[in-house]
């Protein structure tokens, strides 16, 4: 039964490139519709009826084989981004582009259509270039289903610092030898291509390794239950003093009598020297905290929103907020020591989720702010329609975005407005460019990071705000939004397909329980 229900799947990833008519028909052509019709079969409620009654061993078997049918799929995937591209690069030729900017955009448009971030379009691009002109064992390994996206992954990337004829001999030596290949993890693959890299060229490794230096960054991403990963990529020298240094602190205080657990020392130890403040648990909270009056005044339950991070809990959001406005406006030195052991001084302790039961009782009204004359806790109100949950909009008649109007911009849109992106806001973006009569105004703008805002300038990307319909772009009269509907944008690719992107809810609008 479970044999005649799986549809069987032909790896058509290793026949060759796609046709050229796929780029250019608006139905879709004969590979087209068999991959829709794989896609239905592959969700029939027959074929899911079949795998609950399959026994233990065709259940691996078909583990198996939609693993291989993954990559033989990424494979395509590869094929038809390296033809786009292509495609592309001549049209942009043909038009009379300057060779640097033919090509542009094409990367976005690939991340858009697998849903991911623009912002990785380039990369995904890259991958597709490499495996199709310049490691062909690899790229007839993935399409066979012999190897994962991901092993391909790191054969591309781990001879990206060679040139194509040393390249060309590590994906042979390496992908041209399916039996050795199949039976390699990840260590074991990217030790071998290393030992080779070593014997064709020694400097490239070098030259890599001085890139990545050059390559060192610091980037902040949320965490689960209100905390935050800081990572810095550093030299291996440098890495290992910041660590050795947290750690000398850490040992210290806890040969001292400090209570708090080695982790916590390391922490809070770095938060202070960096930050320049005597305790960690003292941070002013002059990020944007967007929660209703309701929930900060009134004990509601309404969900806030905490800028460069995301949904919170009311209580953890009043609790930032008391433990903000108690904080000292005269913070230490950078680089200065931490507080002796046991020289906690009085206050607040700091915002933490979940409360411990002593913290999950609700204070007085006022409690916890210790004196408004050093304060350093910010309230900004910014008004919502309570029919629809949209920022009420504020305009400038200057081109470029006033820092209110930018505050304002963020507060609404929160991450990048491309879809699938999420990076932070870079740029205040007008969606009606302003040489094209666009005004400064909260519903001509949209929050977008500096890659996306980049892709759109390209030839052919238009952008509009206000609602999509069956027209097309309607709905938007010089980014004016509709009445009554969150801000929308809605982004076109010079193919033609459409996107749309809409403002997440505020806290006490339609849909969030407010």
């Amino acid at each position: 039964m479970f044999e005649e229900a799986v549809v069987s799947v032909p790896v058509l990833a290793g026949r060759g490139a796609p046709p050229r008519d796929w780029s250019g028909r608006r139905e879709p052509c004969e590979p087209g519709r068999r991959i829709g019709a794989w896609i239905a079969e592959l969700s029939d409620a027959r074929t899911l009826r079949a795998v609950a009654l399959a026994d233990d061993r065709e259940l691996i078997d078909r583990l198996r084989e939609l693993e291989e049918l993954k990559a033989a799929a990424s494979a395509l995937q590869a094929r038809a981004a390296a033809a786009l591209d292509h495609s592309v690069r001549a049209a942009h030729a043909a038009a009379g582009l300057p060779p640097e900017q033919q090509g542009r955009g094409v990367g976005a448009q690939i991340a858009l259509a697998r849903r991911e971030s623009p912002a990785r379009g380039g990369r995904i691009l890259g991958f597709a270039r490499a495996l199709t002109k310049e490691m062909p064992c690899t790229l007839a390994a993935l399409s066979q289903g012999r190897i994962s996206e991901w092993r391909a992954t790191l054969l591309v990337r781990e001879t990206a610092c060679l040139t194509v004829e040393d390249r060309g001999i590590v994906d042979e030596e390496v992908a041209g030898n399916l039996r050795d290949l199949e039976e390699l993890g990840d260590g074991r693959l990217i030790a071998r291509i290393r030992k080779i890299t070593c014997r064709l060229d020694q400097h490239a490794l070098i030259r890599r390794a001085a890139k990545a230096k050059a390559d060192r960054y610091v980037s902040c991403r949320p965490a689960p239950d209100t905390m935050t990963w800081v990572t810095g990529l550093l030299p291996v020298a440098q890495g290992v003093a910041v660590y050795a240094a947290l750690s000398r602190a850490a040992d210290s205080l806890r040969a001292n009598g400090d209570a708090r657990t080695r982790g916590q020392i390391m922490a809070d130890t770095m938060v202070e020297r960096i930050t320049g403040l005597a305790r960690a648990d003292r941070v002013p909270l002059e990020v944007q905290l967007v929660m209703t009056d309701r929930a900060l005044l009134a004990a509601d339950d309404e969900p806030a929103y905490l800028s460069g991070y995301g949904v919170v809990p009311a209580m953890w959001a009043r609790q930032a907020a008391r433990t903000a406005g108690a904080a000292s406006a005269k913070p230490g030195e950078a680089g200065s020591p931490p507080p002796s052991a046991g020289e906690r001084a009085p206050g607040p302790e700091r915002a933490v989720w979940p409360p411990t039961p002593a913290e999950s009782a609700e204070p007085s009204a006022g409690a916890g702010v210790e004196d408004p004359a050093t304060s350093v806790l910010w309230l900004r109100r910014l008004y919502a329609d309570p029919s629809t949950g949209e920022l009420v909009a504020l305009e400038s008649r200057a081109r470029f975005v006033p820092s209110g109007l930018a505050r304002f911009i963020l507060a609404r849109d929160r991450t990048c407005r491309t879809p699938w992106c999420d990076a932070p806001i870079r740029h205040q973006d007008h969606i009606l460019p302003h040489r094209s009569g666009g005004t400064t105004r909260a519903d001509n703008l949209q929050g977008l990071c500096e890659a996306c805002n980049q892709a759109k300038e390209a030839p052919g990307w238009k952008a509009a705000a206000g609602p999509e319909d069956s027209s097309g772009l309607e709905g938007s009269v010089n980014g004016k939004q509709e009445p009554g509907t969150r801000h929308t944008v809605t982004i076109t690719t010079p193919t033609g397909h459409r996107y749309r992107s809409t403002a997440p809810p505020l806290p006490g609008g339609p849909g969030t329980g407010g």
